[in-house]
């Protein structure tokens, strides 16, 4: 189960830095004359939403370990390959659960076969007892 969980978080960040990727090359003309505008308010009061997703970009680039921006190429390499052992471990999860199951029903059906010879000899103990009475 941590393993699918593990392949999952690390899925969603693959697609997050992948989605920034993007904008950052969608927008980053926009970013640049922005920038030889001076950073001027009417350009950018023109452009927010462009200018404020390639900041968002580059803040979280700034935040990746190495500083390397990857490549889209090796990202959905790598989302292939996690969704690909997300998979092989929820296979492996299925098949442990219907085990775990299986071993329930027996365990359930073992305690109610338990019961019911219990049951059966309290009765048993009791015709006895009425038979010794007479």
């Amino acid at each position: 189960m941590k393993t699918i969980k593990d392949a999952e978080e690390k899925m969603a960040a693959n697609k997050v830095i992948k989605t920034h990727i993007i904008n950052y090359a969608k927008t980053r003309e926009t970013y640049i004359a922005y920038r030889k505008s001076g950073y001027n308010k009417k350009f950018y009061e023109a452009h927010r939403d462009e200018i404020t997703l390639h900041k968002a970009a580059k803040e979280a680039f700034a935040k990746l370990l190495d500083g390397k921006i990857p490549k889209v190429k090796d990202l959905n390499e790598e989302f292939v390959r996690l969704l690909s052992e997300k998979k092989a471990a929820y296979s492996e999860y299925k098949k442990i659960k219907k085990e775990m199951r299986d071993y329930q029903i027996a365990k359930q059906n073992v305690e109610s076969f338990y019961a019911a010879q219990q049951s059966w000899d309290i009765e048993e103990d009791m015709k006895k007892k009425r038979q010794q009475e007479r």
